[in-house]
């Protein structure tokens, strides 16, 4: 992951005829499907969980919901990605986590994402399980057994620790390279 550094800030550097290029040689007709996007992605034989992760994250980046990302939702996504606020990301990676749209999050919920995570990158270094007792022990302050948007935000944001593994467990950048050198594995 050492190099990544440079490679983001290449693509952060490209001009946007250059992103437009590359978006329209992806998918010419202007729009990606959840099919074409995991087509570009290389994905094949995921497990039920990592399916369900990459269903979320287009369906997250399909900002209108009509089944596309279009060229502008594309460039928002990457944006959001690279150089967003934490605020933006956090709000992000909540409406990821929040899979039944109920506006709270449970540690099922976030047990299966951080699983899916896991079976795509191969990067298994944290256990699922503890990250999300972690993350409930110290955010869920009311003992509830989920969390509001607000609450995420601000407990994720008094804890440098499960921010930084917040960061490390949601870090797009070898999908985004993916994207950026247009290659399929």
């Amino acid at each position: 992951m050492g190099n990544h550094g440079s490679n983001l800030d290449d693509i952060l550097a490209e001009d946007m005829h250059h992103w437009y290029n590359k978006f329209m040689r992806e998918s010419p007709s202007g729009l990606i499907t959840l099919f074409e996007l995991k087509a570009i992605l290389g994905l094949k034989g995921m497990n039920e969980n990592a399916n369900s992760y990459v269903d979320q994250v287009f369906f997250t980046f399909d900002m209108d919901g009509d089944g596309y990302i279009d060229f502008v939702e594309y460039i928002a996504a990457i944006s959001l990605m690279l150089k967003g606020e934490i605020n933006q990301k956090l709000k992000w990676y909540f409406k990821l986590f929040d899979q039944d749209g109920n506006g709270k999050i449970d540690k099922e919920e976030l047990e299966t994402i951080f699983s899916a995570i896991q079976d795509i990158t191969r990067n298994r270094d944290i256990d699922p399980e503890e990250i999300v007792s972690l993350i409930f022990e110290r955010i869920d302050v009311k003992g509830e057994g989920e969390l509001t948007l607000e609450e995420f935000i601000d407990g994720a944001k008094a804890h440098d620790d499960i921010m930084d593994m917040l960061k490390k467990m949601m870090d797009l950048t070898p999908v985004l390279v993916i994207i950026v050198e247009g290659r399929v594995n």
